[in-house]
């Protein structure tokens, strides 16, 4: 049964060479969120469905916020009026559909809309058409001052993510993505089914709080460093990405392409600098 902290619990049966005992245990809920958007035209209010992704219950605002915002659908926290949950005709799906309200004053690009975003738990990309689709256009530039960082900082830093992996602990079934400043303090947390929704979580919540452009800060991720984790780092205005796993090709290049030094296999006492090295000291 599904408990409000984003755990199920569940009966197995554990096999341990030629013996099996029956046991409780755990497995995170994944469940499908439908983003909703409501905007103005020609003078009356539209609703659309925009994107469904698998994620973990729990901060649906603050994913919706990092999605829109990395999408290219909003610019900033203030163009939103309110986050409602809509009738819908199942009533048990309620919670699983989440409405957001532009003011009326914010323009919506229904051609963007029209591509009909859909997104996995295990791929943010999947269902876009091209690579064309995903490169969202804009914010790529970072803003002064930007971070010098200490090696030794960079290697405390899964360790502190770790730490706050709650639901990980029980599950072993979550990304996780955090936010450091230079010193290597954590200042947020989030985790999620979904490697790209956990990072929309955390854009999220830091666009509530008023921290974007993140130009200053480090953002870590538990997973690899794929494509779209660094599109969406990069429209955060992020300068450092660190990832306890690989970079693709393409990441190092969007990477390269954005001014982001991208960090990667960070664990076990050493990391990889794939672009601008020149922000990390040794010494």
């Amino acid at each position: 049964m599904k408990n409000k902290t984003g755990i199920a619990k569940t009966e197995i049966t554990r096999v341990t060479g030629r013996v099996a005992s029956p046991l409780n245990d755990y497995l995170v809920v994944e469940e499908p969120l439908e983003i909703r958007l409501g905007f103005s035209k020609n003078g009356a209010r539209h609703q659309k469905p925009i994107s469904v992704t698998m994620r973990t219950p729990g901060h649906d605002e603050e994913l919706a916020l990092g999605f829109l915002f990395t999408e290219g659908i909003i610019k900033s926290n203030e163009q939103i009026s309110a986050f409602s949950r809509p009738t819908v005709r199942w009533k048990e799906a309620r919670e699983n559909v989440l409405l957001v309200e532009l003011h009326d004053d914010v323009v919506v690009d229904l051609g963007r809309l029209e591509r009909n975003f859909y997104t996995s738990s295990s791929c943010g990309v999947c269902g876009k058409a091209s690579i064309e689709a995903v490169r969202v256009q804009g914010q790529w530039e970072h803003h002064e001052p930007l971070p010098l960082l200490q090696a030794d900082v960079l290697h405390t830093l899964p360790s502190a993510l770790a730490q706050e992996q709650s639901i990980f602990d029980c599950t072993g079934g979550l990304h996780g993505a955090a936010l450091f400043d230079a010193n290597g303090q954590l200042l947020l947390s989030r985790e999620d089914v979904g490697r790209h929704n956990a990072l929309d979580k955390l854009i999220g919540i830091a666009m509530q709080q008023n921290l974007l452009p993140l130009n200053n800060k480090i953002v870590l991720v538990s997973g690899r460093a794929g494509f779209e984790l660094v599109q969406k780092s990069a429209l955060a205005g992020v300068a450092v990405l660190a990832a306890v796993g690989a970079p693709t090709s393409l990441s190092v290049a969007l990477a390269d392409e954005a001014g982001m030094t991208l960090v990667g296999f960070l664990r076990n006492g050493q990391f990889n600098v794939y672009t601008y090295p020149e922000r990390i000291m040794l010494h």
